[in-house]
């Protein structure tokens, strides 16, 4: 099984990690920006097939493409038929479609944990009443370890109206009154620091591989609202948490009930809120995840091929993910998103700087919203390493040209 395919909005990292482990890998995405592994062939999805870059679309275009088995990559966990379209006939390593049907529901999510004595936000749907201060009792969540004293300091009010198909936070937005559209549910709005758990799993066990903060709608990369734009990964001990080793252990509990319960295979991502000691889950996300690069990144190992293992023969790594930790220092990822429209020139100087990744093409336009780029940073401490991201985006806005429109 040498011959890989992945698909997703943006697959380099990915095709890049299984490149390096010797993989043959063809990938189709909606960039194919220019700073791929020289092994990789890189498809977009709009230049190559004129098709738009949708789960869908990609799984089938993808279905003349030879290969012995498939990844997918966000946002194919939205989208269970598509992942089966693109299995057809073939080896799929990740996480089947009827697990992803049950994972990626929130309410069945938040009941696994609950169950488990979690601390879980509470979660309106349209048929529940959408009086928010009638409806405090609806989920009966929250009567677990400290989460009763950390509501109390909450909002109860404060709501966060959410795409079932979420993805990077994308369109979520406070809510305040009026009925739930169709497709959305509420999530109540937990205060606190947005963290990641990448882990493997494998015949309902787990093993982290993955640690971070998160960045999360952060004006200096052009990101608003609740949209992701970023990781930094850091030792146990460091500030980003108020008690890391606490939050770290907590995250990792919750990793194993969600391998337990809903049998998830190969890598995955568990996104959280942590107040102090309490760790609130948000979602899993059952595929190859952006903060994986910046774990790989740290910890100076490709994490590929542990996804086909825990994938294909159910085997876990032995990684101390704790103690690399404290060994990696501190390692952050951020996503570059333009703030107006905007396109570049000759991009061949960010193809010479290693701190920038997901080159785009020479003469390339994106629209407000769009990313642009990825840029890196290696720091002692967290703080250092956050600046330096936010100076190196600064680099990548002042390489912008502007685009006016037309008269």
């Amino acid at each position: 099984m040498r011959d890989i395919l992945i698909c997703g909005t943006s697959t380099r990292a990915a095709a890049e990690s299984a490149a390096r482990a010797g993989f043959s890998v063809t990938t189709i995405d909606a960039f194919a920006d220019r700073d791929q592994h020289p092994t990789v062939r890189a498809l977009s999805v709009a230049r190559d097939f004129n098709a738009s870059p949708t789960a869908p679309a990609m799984a089938r275009v993808a279905r003349d493409l030879p290969c012995d088995a498939v990844v997918y990559l966000s946002p194919f966990e939205n989208h269970p038929r598509a992942v089966a379209a693109l299995a057809a006939r073939r080896v799929l390593l990740g996480n089947a479609p009827e697990t992803l049907r049950l994972v990626r529901d929130p309410f069945v999510l938040a009941g696994a944990l609950r169950s488990h004595g979690v601390a879980v936000p509470r979660l309106l749907n349209a048929n529940d009443s959408n009086d928010s201060n009638d409806s405090n009792d609806s989920n009966d969540s929250n009567d677990s370890n400290d989460s009763n004293d950390s509501n109390d300091s909450n909002d109860s009010n404060a709501w966060l109206l959410k795409p079932f198909r979420s993805g990077g936070g994308a369109r979520i937005r406070e809510w305040r009154r009026g009925p739930i559209p169709r497709g959305w549910y509420l999530q109540e709005r937990i205060d606190g620091t947005p963290g990641s758990l990448v882990f493997a799993a494998a015949k309902g066990a787990c093993v982290a591989i993955g640690f971070s903060r998160q960045l999360v709608g952060d004006a200096n990369f052009g990101a608003a609202g609740f949209r992701y734009c970023g990781s930094i990964l850091a030792p146990l001990g460091d500030r980003q948490f108020a008690d890391g080793a606490a939050v770290f252990e907590a995250a990792g509990a919750m990793a194993q009930c969600v391998s337990a319960t809903f049998g998830l295979a190969g890598l995955n991502g568990l996104d959280f809120i942590a107040r102090g000691r309490v760790v609130y889950p948000l979602e899993v996300n059952p595929r190859w995840s952006s903060s994986i690069e910046v774990a790989e990144r740290a910890f100076a190992m490709p994490f590929f091929p542990t996804h086909v293992a825990a994938c294909s023969g159910g085997v876990l790594p032995t990684l101390d993910c704790a103690a690399a930790l404290e060994r990696s220092g501190v390692v952050g990822k951020a996503i570059v998103y333009a703030r107006h429209a905007a396109s570049i020139g000759d991009s061949s100087s960010w193809m010479e700087d290693s701190s920038v990744r997901d080159v785009p093409r020479a003469g390339e336009r994106f629209r407000p919203g769009q990313p642009i780029c990825s840029v890196f940073a290696t720091a002692a401490d967290s703080e250092t390493c956050y600046r330096l991201l936010v100076r190196r985006a600064a680099r990548v806005y002042a390489g912008l040209e502007p685009v006016r429109r037309s008269a």
